[in-house]
């Protein structure tokens, strides 16, 4: 293929499916420099991914090989679902204020409109899917022309999309998410795993709003870039890549309900962990 290549995986679970689009960029990923490399630093593994988890609710939910652990994915999907780091985003008004310039949350539940006041694009999906299941109008966007042409650290997420069908298994609410660019092995499995979660919430939203029960359908995560930085590469291989020679895929992963008691019981202190940053 000339150029960027388009892989597609396709896999039953979050944690299989993540695990099988690292091996299937590294394997077949063009080499790519980037504008963050240092000297020395070798190329990037670099494809457009279309990854598509059919049951992302099913077990196992989670990869023991992502870096972080069950409350660094706590705190991450408190991040992008209830806004728990909104109050760090910038006054733009102010160029003295050097917070961050967006969140997740607050792009896709609080969108700056050029009307006035914050509009909350997933309640508005929400309402358009309860009054037309079919539709094909239920988005969101992150990017703010203008503003994020400039940004040192523009938004990697664009956009969501959703559909309700109906089938065997009853009424479900498909995702689908486009990131521009998505570190792979340092990035995807949160951002997957917090989009699967907005993905349920918004499903149980719009099931109060009809007063029907809505499934979870199936996730597909679609990005530009998808990438294992240069510089990651030598921890990738011993790290990741050694790990499939050494243990079965139950053993390379973990069932959420096996840690969710743990991540339930972590939001207090992930809340007051919040609610300190930035003073």
């Amino acid at each position: 293929m000339n150029g960027i290549p388009v892989l597609h995986v396709e896999a039953d679970s979050i944690g299989r499916g993540w695990e099988e689009s690292l091996l299937a960029l590294y394997r077949e990923g063009a080499m790519v420099r980037t504008q963050y490399d240092r000297e020395g630093d070798p190329p990037s593994r670099d494809c457009t991914m279309i990854l598509t988890i059919g049951d992302p609710l099913t077990e196992p939910m989670i990869h023991r090989d992502f870096p972080g652990g069950p409350v660094e994915l706590q705190e991450y999907v408190m991040e992008v679902c209830e806004g728990i780091k909104d109050h760090l985003v910038r006054d733009p008004d102010d160029p003295e204020d050097t917070r961050w310039d967006y969140t997740y949350h607050q792009r896709l539940f609080a969108y700056a409109t050029p009307a006035g006041g914050p509009f909350d694009q997933i309640e508005a999906m929400c309402r358009s899917l309860a009054e037309v299941s079919y539709s094909r109008r239920a988005q969101a966007i992150t990017w703010q022309v203008g503003a994020d042409n400039d940004c040192f650290d523009p938004p990697c997420l664009q956009s969501l999309w959703c559909r309700i069908t109906e089938g065997e298994g009853g009424r479900q609410l498909s995702m689908n998410a486009r990131f521009r660019s998505n570190d792979a092995y340092r990035a995807a499995f949160m951002n997957i795993f917090a989009l699967v979660w907005l993905q349920k919430l918004m499903a149980d939203r719009i099931g109060r709003m009809t007063g029907e029960p809505l499934g979870v359908g199936r996730y597909c995560h679609m990005a530009d870039s998808y990438h294992i930085y240069g510089s990651n590469i030598r921890e990738f291989e011993t790290r990741f890549l050694g790990a499939l020679e050494k243990r079965t895929f139950a053993e390379r992963t973990m069932r959420y309900d096996e840690v969710r008691e743990m991540m339930e019981e972590a939001r207090p202190d992930i809340l007051a962990k919040a609610a300190r940053m930035g003073r």
